[in-house]
C-alpha cells in the first residue's frame, strides 16, 4: 500500500508540474501576448480585468499549477525526510503500542528514490539497539517494524532460557545482553501477566516483555530449522521484535538485505487508544481516546 501510494504521488507531481512548466513558458506567454494585442485594438478604452477575460487561463491548468508546489513539497518530504506510520500489531510492546502513530527519519540509512529505491545518496548505517521499519523480505509491499540486534557479521544467539547473547563481528567470544530491573509489567496475555525487563543494546536502553510461561518456538528460520544461533550474512541486519514471545522476526524469517531499509523510528507524534467493551456500538477503528504521555521519543 505504501508503494502504490509512494506511486501515485510521485505520478501527481510529475504531472502537475509538467503542467506548471508549460503554462508558464509556454501558455501563460501565449495569452499575454493576446492580451497585449487585444489592449492595442482597444486603443486603451478597456480595464485591465475585462482584458484577461481575452485569453483566460483554463481552470483546470490554474489547479494544477497551484496543487503542484504542495504536491511537490509533501513528496519531498514523505519521500526523504520523515515519513508517518502507524502501529498495527504488539510486536514491539512495550515500546511502541497499537495505535500509535509514528515518525520514521527516511534520511538516517541512505536516501532513496520512492518508487524503485534505489539507494542516490549514502547517509549511514542502522546502530545496534535502532527501531528500523523495512520492507518485510517475504513480502516487499508490507512494512515491518523491529529493533536491530546483529550487523553485519555478528553472530547472534537466542537460548531456551530467552538469553540473548551478541558475539560482535571478529570477536569469538559472545556477549550476553544486560537483563536487568525484572518486574511484573502491566501487560497481559490471556491470564498470564508478562515480565518486563530494561535490556541493553549499545547505545540504547529499553523495555522488553517475555511471557514466563511461553516455550519459545521451533525456530522456522530455513535453512536451518531448529537452530538458536545465526551469523549475520555482509549487508545484512538480525533485528527482534521487544515483546519477544509476540514477534515474527529474524528468528523466523531471516535477515533484513540493506536495501530493504525504509528509516529510523524516532518518535510517536500522537497515539489513539482503541479499546472498548464488548458491548460498545462504535466500529473498532474509531479511537477511544488519545494517549497523550505517549507523544515524544522513542528508545
Amino acid at each position: 500500500m505504501a508503494n502504490i501510494f509512494s506511486l501515485i504521488l510521485v505520478l501527481a507531481t510529475l504531472v502537475t508540474g509538467i503542467i506548471w512548466a508549460l503554462d508558464k513558458f509556454i501558455w501563460a506567454p501565449k495569452r499575454q501576448l493576446k492580451i497585449e494585442a487585444a489592449a492595442v485594438n482597444a486603443g486603451g478604452q478597456v480595464d485591465a480585468k475585462t482584458l484577461q477575460t481575452v485569453a483566460p487561463q483554463p481552470s483546470w491548468v490554474e489547479s494544477a499549477s497551484s496543487m503542484f508546489p504542495v504536491i511537490a513539497l509533501i513528496m519531498v518530504f514523505r519521500s526523504f525526510i520523515y515519513e508517518p506510520f502507524q502501529i498495527p500489531s504488539g510486536s514491539m510492546m512495550p515500546t511502541l503500542l497499537v495505535g500509535d502513530f509514528i515518525l520514521v527519519e527516511k534520511f538516517s540509512y541512505g536516501l532513496k528514490d520512492p518508487v524503485f529505491r534505489h539507494q542516490l545518496v549514502e547517509t549511514g548505517e542502522p546502530e545496534r539497539g535502532d527501531i528500523v521499519v523495512f520492507k518485510f523480505p517475504p513480502q516487499p509491499n508490507i512494512d515491518y517494524i523491529k529493533r536491530v540486534v546483529g550487523l553485519p557479521g555478528d553472530t547472534v544467539r537466542y537460548s531456551a532460557h530467552k538469553q540473548l547473547c551478541v558475539a560482535v563481528k571478529g570477536s569469538a567470544e559472545c556477549q550476553p545482553v544486560p537483563l536487568t530491573d525484572m518486574t511484573d509489567s502491566e501487560f497481559s496475555q490471556g491470564m498470564t501477566r508478562l515480565v518486563q525487563f530494561d535490556e541493553k543494546l549499545g547505545e540504547h536502553e529499553h523495555k522488553i516483555l517475555v511471557h514466563p510461561l511461553k516455550r519459545d518456538r521451533t525456530l522456522a528460520y530455513q535453512p536451518r530449522p531448529g537452530v538458536n544461533e545465526w551469523v549475520v550474512p555482509e549487508g545484512h541486519y538480525f533485528v527482534m521484535g521487544d515483546n519477544r514471545d509476540n514477534s515474527a522476526d529474524s528468528r523466523y524469517w531471516g535477515f533484513v538485505p540493506e536495501a530493504n531499509l525504509v528509516g529510523k523510528a524516532v518518535g510517536i507524534w500522537i497515539s489513539f487508544e482503541f479499546e472498548r467493551g464488548a458491548d460498545s456500538a462504535l466500529p473498532s477503528w474509531i479511537p477511544t481516546g488519545v494517549r497523550f504521555n505517549r507523544i515524544g521519543g522513542i528508545n
